[in-house]
């Protein structure tokens, strides 16, 4: 069943409350924090998708640049002497906590007034997307919440909404433009969402297995069965016997196809296609934009995400 939801205006407010935590941003290395910029908000975002947020909602009024360079896989990012040190001298940071350890320490250490942390502006939850889910490696499966909002529409809308209420605080002056930019990219999203909900709805199979448990809330949204070669993780090493599990798995629900990502190796992905006879295919995350990216932005990237989907599972 497919469902919908709205977030109280209170909720937002609250949300925002909490996620001003005090710090702020750094600018890239081609981009140093305190220049001209034409009286724009200085803003740092951690990775892509948090990048995307604040350009479309800040549009002109704010100059954005992003601690994770494009084709950097966002999990393991470490941020340079000079990354850290400039965080501070920023107006406003967006960040994902959880996701990126070296972002949260700096960010913690930091001193930036406006600092919004994207899961205090939704729900994370505990989807059982350990980093094994057969709980063989290092004799642990304990599943953690998972960080993974952006790949789902509604979530994702759910912090725009947030975001732009943590935009129009920092920068009242520009409030109405905040506020119609986020009107505008929420329309986008509620879009998004119901071409995934309608081109998802009828579909052969309901399982596809990727090569890490980037996509649970969109799998849970959309009423689909994620089976991960990796956790969380994407650098994690699955054991023999999960990939014993997935060849069985594959058998069982008829799955047609591995899909390997951008940022991360496909060679795992690419054994298990090999061993099983399977096809392989494009499943982004969306963590950056490079030239392997089946899109320009946030929302061409989805779009292609869907129509793999569509294609694995037999959509109607």
């Amino acid at each position: 069943m497919h469902l919908r939801f709205s977030i109280p205006a209170a909720a937002v407010t609250s949300a925002v409350a909490l996620s001003l935590v005090g710090l702020s941003a750094c600018s890239s290395s081609d981009t140093a924090a305190g220049s001209d910029d034409g009286g724009r908000v200085d803003v740092v975002a951690s990775f892509y998708p948090m990048q995307y947020l604040v350009e479309e909602i800040g549009r002109d009024h704010v100059s954005v640049t992003t601690l994770t360079r494009p084709g950097v896989e966002p999990h393991d990012l470490e941020l340079t002497p000079q990354q850290t040190a400039q965080l501070g001298e920023s107006d406003f940071v967006l960040y994902l906590k959880g996701l990126q350890p070296a972002v949260d320490e700096a960010v913690a250490q930091s001193g930036v007034k406006d600092a919004v942390d994207a899961t205090a502006l939704t729900t994370l939850e505990d989807l059982g997307t350990a980093d094994t889910e057969d709980g063989e490696e290092g004799g642990e499966a304990a599943a953690s919440l998972d960080p993974h909002i952006w790949l789902d529409p509604v979530k994702y809308a759910e912090v725009a909404k947030g975001v732009g209420a943590a935009l129009e605080k920092a920068d009242p002056e520009n409030a109405a433009a905040y506020r119609k930019n986020t009107e505008a990219l929420v329309a986008k999203l509620d879009s998004l969402d119901a071409r995934f909900a309608d081109g998802l709805e009828n579909s052969a199979s309901k399982v596809f297995i990727t090569s890490h448990t980037a996509f649970g809330y969109l799998a849970q949204r959309y009423g689909l069965e994620q089976q991960g070669i990796a956790g969380l993780d994407p650098e994690s090493e699955p054991s023999a016997a999960r990939m014993k599990e997935l060849q069985e798995i594959a058998k069982r629900d008829k799955v047609t196809t591995v899909f390997f990502e951008t940022l991360a190796s496909d060679k795992t992905a690419k054994t298990l296609a090999r061993d099983t006879g399977l096809k392989t295919d494009l499943l982004d995350p969306v963590e950056g934009i490079t030239e392997q990216s089946r899109g320009d932005d946030y929302i061409e990237v989805m779009g292609a995400n869907l129509a793999a989907l569509q294609k694995a599972l037999g959509a109607k």
